[in-house]
C-alpha cells in the first residue's frame, strides 16, 4: 500500500472499525464529553464525543475550551481573505452546483487583464490573501493560465495566493507553486464513495480516488498549505465528519511540513432536481468546528459567507480563525463587468468587509488582511 495515499488508508479501514466509530459518534454520553474535555487536545474518541448530540448540552464549556485554545495558538486574530472567481465554465455536472455543465447560466473566463482589474479593486480594499476559484474546463482553465494568474497576484502584492480549482498531478502543482501558489484547497464534497458517484454523473471530477488524494499530491509538490473539507449536507454528517478528521490526521502524519486548513462549507441551496443527503443544523456545524479545533490546535479553520451573519459572528474565535468577507461567487463580479455571469452559490452573509470587521472587534478580536510572509518560507522558496 502507498503510505502517502489517503484513499488507500481510508479504504483499508476494517468495516467494523468504521461502524464502531460511527456508533460512538451518534451515541456518546455526557460522560464521554466530560472525559474528552479533561484532556485537550482531544484524541480520536474525544473527537467522536464532541461531534455527538450529547455535546449540545455542554456547548458553553466546549466553546470556552475552543476559544482558549484558539487564542493560545493564534492570538486574538481572525484572518480575512477574499475569493476571486476566474471562471464559471465547467465540464462536470455536479448535482448540487450551479456551475454544472447542464445549467443554463452565462459562462465566462476572465482574461489576465480582467483578472488584474478585479484584483486591483480587492487590493485597494485592503485584502492581502486571495483564493482563486474556477470551474473545471481544461479548454479555458489550464495550468499555464492559473500560473499566469498566480504570478499576477504576487506582482500586485498579495501575500497569500490560494487556488480552489480542478485537481492536478504532482508536477502541475509544482509548476503552480513555483509561480506563486501558496495554498491548494480541495473539497472532497462527500467521502461516501457511493453517494459521490451519484452526485458526479459526468466529467473528470467523477474520479473519486483521484480527488481524494489531491491534497497529498499538492503537499508532495511543495505547496506550503493544503485545505480540505466536505460539503456538509451532501452525505451522512457523522461519516463525513469522521472521514474529514481522519484525512487531516493523515496529512499531518505524512506531510508534517505542510500547513493544513479545514473548511466547513454547508449546503443551503441547490439547483432544481437535487436530492439532499441530510440536514446539517447550526448545532451540528458548531459541534464539528469546535471539535476540530480541540483535536487539531494548529489547523487554520475557515468559514465562508455561505453562513448567515449571526452564526458566523458567534463562531469568530470559537475555533474559526479565518473567514471571507464581501465575497462574490461569479467571475467579474467585483468590478461589475461580470454582473450577468452565473454564480456558484448564493452568498448568505453579504455584509461589506467593514461591518464584518466591526463584528470581529466586538468579540474582542483583531482582524488581519495578511497571514503570510515570504520571509517565513524556507530558503530557496521565495515567490
Amino acid at each position: 500500500m502507498n503510505a502517502a495515499s489517503f484513499y488507500e488508508a481510508w479504504n483499508s479501514l476494517p468495516g467494523e472499525t468504521l461502524a464502531g466509530a460511527l456508533e460512538r459518534a451518534r451515541n456518546a454520553t455526557a460522560g464521554d464529553v466530560n472525559a474528552a474535555l479533561e484532556r485537550v487536545p482531544v484524541d480520536s474518541d474525544g473527537f467522536l464525543a464532541l461531534i455527538s448530540p450529547a455535546a449540545d448540552g455542554m456547548m458553553e464549556r466546549i466553546e470556552r475550551a475552543a476559544r482558549e485554545l484558539t487564542i493560545q495558538r493564534f492570538g486574538r486574530t481572525v484572518n480575512l481573505y477574499i475569493p476571486l472567481y476566474l471562471s464559471n465554465q465547467c465540464v462536470n455536472d455536479c448535482a448540487y452546483c450551479w456551475f454544472g455543465s447542464s445549467r443554463a447560466i452565462e459562462r465566462r473566463t476572465l482574461t489576465l487583464d480582467e483578472a488584474e482589474t478585479e484584483a486591483v479593486r480587492l487590493r485597494v480594499e485592503g485584502y492581502r490573501s486571495v483564493l482563486l476559484v474556477a470551474g473545471e474546463d481544461p479548454r479555458h482553465v489550464t495550468v499555464d493560465y492559473l500560473a499566469g494568474c498566480a504570478r499576477l497576484m504576487k506582482r500586485l502584492g498579495f501575500a497569500f495566493v490560494g487556488i480552489e480549482t480542478q485537481t492536478f498531478a504532482v508536477e502541475d502543482y509544482a509548476r503552480l507553486a513555483a509561480a506563486g501558489v501558496d495554498g491548494v484547497t480541495v473539497y472532497q464534497e462527500t467521502y461516501d464513495a457511493r453517494r459521490y458517484r451519484q452526485l458526479h454523473p459526468k466529467g473528470p471530477k467523477r474520479d473519486y480516488v483521484w480527488r481524494m488524494d489531491a491534497a497529498n499530491r499538492a503537499a508532495r509538490a511543495g505547496v506550503r498549505s493544503v485545505g480540505v473539507g466536505a460539503l456538509l449536507g451532501l452525505g451522512d454528517y457523522y461519516h463525513d465528519a469522521l472521514a474529514l478528521a481522519t484525512h487531516v490526521k493523515h496529512l499531518y502524519r505524512h506531510h508534517w511540513q505542510t500547513a493544513v486548513a479545514i473548511s466547513f462549507p454547508r449546503l443551503h441551496a441547490a439547483p432544481e432536481g437535487y436530492a439532499g443527503g441530510g440536514e446539517v443544523t447550526d448545532a451540528m456545524l458548531s459541534r464539528l468546528i469546535m471539535a476540530m479545533r480541540l483535536t487539531f490546535p494548529d489547523a487554520m479553520l475557515t468559514l465562508s459567507t455561505r453562513e448567515a451573519a449571526p452564526l458566523r459572528d458567534r463562531l469568530f474565535g470559537a475555533g474559526v480563525n479565518q473567514v471571507s468577507a464581501g465575497s462574490k461567487t461569479s467571475p467579474g463580479a467585483y468590478t461589475g463587468r461580470g454582473a450577468a455571469a452565473g454564480e456558484q452559490f448564493p452568498v448568505v452573509d453579504d455584509r461589506p468587509p467593514a461591518r464584518v470587521i466591526e463584528s470581529i472587534r466586538g468579540h474582542g478580536l483583531e482582524w488581519v488582511f495578511k497571514d503570510w510572509d515570504a520571509s517565513l518560507l524556507p530558503v530557496g522558496k521565495e515567490g
